[in-house]
């Protein structure tokens, strides 16, 4: 098992974690994506190696026990800010998502109520109302790429639950906008205005300017969706967000909102397609549920293997494949010296498929997570949607998401995946079938 010493005051004397730096400078090939290459490394190294990519010496932490030290007990050696990529971080801006300690802490504190029990009920019937109207749609298109129209829906939901943009016009050119945004994270960042990058900053200018006009309208007409939430709520001191803060906070919500859940529903569909047991399962589990007329919450609590099938997606197919963190005091982990000034890298794809934790992590078994197997029950083995006190804000709202989408696929629809086409993952940055899983999707006979 690996150990973590946080407070040698010496931590130097120590060798560096195993592995190789590459050429100088240059590093080794870019092979952190490679699941095949990783599982290799986490196999001969155990649960920490070095690797140097573009002149970046990389720490790459795998497996539970180094998740736990990197999420939770050795939280106060890393930081969020100096791990991610220069594009990310202008991109995205002073969101929490490069918000470190104390700030990351009340600001945090801030958006929680737009994401809390009460608020996710009254989303419920937005979220269904959408879904009802785009899976209608679809079964009009009859064939069409997935992944494109699944981030045209979870963007509609995000969009119109976090600053009230109805469906048309407007939410389907801040789509547009996103995507041009998201293409800006894997570019090189020359501000030009006719390159990626550029377009990227300028889409990004755009989507502020109307999260913008937004804020002012709520403070005129208030509301209870999560942007008008966030704008009541107050920290003990009577402090609230600032124009600034709210633009950028609702600039990432509105990114992770529906880019993850979009991974996510991609591939539940494409993996409940290649696994007709477990979908006739989901299907049975609808049925005996009983549901008539709209969802009701206990309707979604009730879908318990629909859970397990959602860890299972999560599992296998987790939408982020990895986390950054910058190395800002020196550590000690599992009797190996990281240096300040390095990266920290967790692996996430290797956790997931760890042969001490889960069985046959090749294949797609939901059963793992169910009450007599609980495969998950190591701590730190499940951390698509992260961990510890830094656990993704908006999974209950993606998870409430998920579940009346995959629902209403269960009960009213079929679709078989198209013949002739290349379901390998691309990253850009979230995971997508490369040719978007092209499908035929009609309402089911029954």
């Amino acid at each position: 098992m690996a150990q973590a010493t946080i407070n040698n005051p010496n931590p130097s004397n120590l060798p560096l974690p195993p592995g190789d730096f590459g050429f100088p400078w240059l590093g080794e090939p870019p092979r952190l994506f490679d699941l095949d290459y990783m599982m290799e490394q986490y196999r001969k190294h155990g649960p920490v190696f070095k690797t140097r990519i573009l002149g970046r010496k990389i720490a790459v932490f795998m497996g539970p026990e180094a998740n736990r030290f990197l999420l939770a007990g050795g939280m106060k050696h890393f930081a969020w800010r100096e791990g991610w990529p220069p594009t990310f971080k202008e991109l995205l801006g002073e969101s929490l998502f490069v918000q470190d300690g104390p700030e990351h802490r009340a600001k945090r504190r801030l958006i929680m109520p737009a994401f809390h029990r009460e608020a996710l009920h009254n989303y419920k019937q937005t979220m269904e109302d959408i879904t009802i109207r785009n899976l209608e749609r679809w079964a009009n298109l009859g064939t069409f790429a997935w992944a494109d129209e699944n981030k045209h829906l979870t963007f509609e939901i995000a969009s119109k639950l976090l600053i009230g943009s109805d469906a048309g016009s407007d939410a389907a050119h801040l789509s547009q906008l996103f995507t041009c945004m998201t293409k800006g994270f894997v570019n090189v960042p020359t501000r030009w205005s006719w390159t990626p990058y550029g377009q990227a900053l300028a889409a990004r200018d755009e989507l502020l300017a109307y999260i913008e006009k937004a804020v002012l309208h709520r403070q005129k007409n208030p509301t209870n969706d999560a942007l008008g939430l966030m704008m009541q709520t107050r920290d003990e001191d009577g402090v609230q967000l600032t124009l600034d803060e709210l633009k950028t906070q609702t600039l990432l919500l509105l990114f992770a909102g529906h880019e993850t859940s979009a991974s996510m529903i991609t591939s539940l569909v494409m993996l409940l397609a290649q696994n007709p047991e477990v979908l006739q399962k989901a299907r049975d589990e609808q049925e005996t549920i009983g549901i008539s007329g709209d969802l009701t919450m206990e309707n979604i609590r009730s879908m318990t293997y629909l859970e397990q099938v959602l860890k299972e997606v999560e599992r296998m197919r987790p939408p982020v494949p990895a986390g950054f963190r910058g190395v800002i005091e020196p550590i000690e982990f599992n009797g190996y010296y990281i240096p300040t000034g390095w990266t920290a890298l967790y692996w996430i794809n290797v956790t997931h498929r760890d042969e001490k934790v889960y069985t046959e992590p090749d294949k797609f078994d939901p059963d793992r997570f169910s009450p007599e197997r609980n495969e998950s029950n190591v701590p730190f083995s499940l951390v698509g949607f992260g961990g510890g006190s830094r656990v993704c804000v908006g999974y209950a709202f993606a998870q409430l998401e998920m579940k009346i989408v995959a629902s209403y696929l269960l009960r009213y629809y079929e679709w078989d995946i198209l013949p002739d086409q290349n379901l390998n993952i691309r990253y850009n940055p979230t995971i997508f079938p490369k040719d978007g899983l092209k499908v035929a999707f009609r309402k089911r006979s029954s």
